[in-house]
């Protein structure tokens, strides 16, 4: 479930590259199609090897670590002057801080039983 979330970004990134490039512009960050295209690769690598079962420590790792600049970067609440604004900054950040908190535990603990790396399936 935390990697569908991943998909639908990098599929909305992939299909919206300008408006996640002005939106990305409109926080101040630089070097936008690098950081950009970083950003599509972990989403939907992250998404595609972590919903199995492949690679899923390592791949919720990274995506912890992503998200957290993510987070920190550009839903920045803290720093808007507008209450609406700021609000849906606030709800994304704290969705976020949820995300991770699963990210985590795949991280620590693994993907599970129920993953479907590592079964044997006749």
């Amino acid at each position: 479930m935390l990697a569908a979330e991943f998909a639908i970004a990098a599929y909305s990134k992939a299909t919206g590259w300008s408006s996640q490039a002005a939106y990305m512009t409109s926080h101040g960050m630089t070097m936008i199609t690098p950081l950009l295209g970083a950003a599509l690769a972990i989403e939907a690598v992250g998404s595609s090897v972590s919903s199995p079962g492949v690679k899923a420590r390592g791949a919720a790792a990274i995506m912890f670590v992503y998200l957290g600049i993510v987070s920190i970067r550009l839903h920045d609440f803290w720093n808007l002057a507008n209450p609406i604004a700021a609000g849906g900054a606030q709800t994304q950040f704290f969705k976020n801080v949820g995300i991770m908190g699963g990210l985590l535990m795949i991280a620590v603990y693994g993907p599970g039983r129920w993953a479907l790396a590592g079964r044997n399936t006749p």
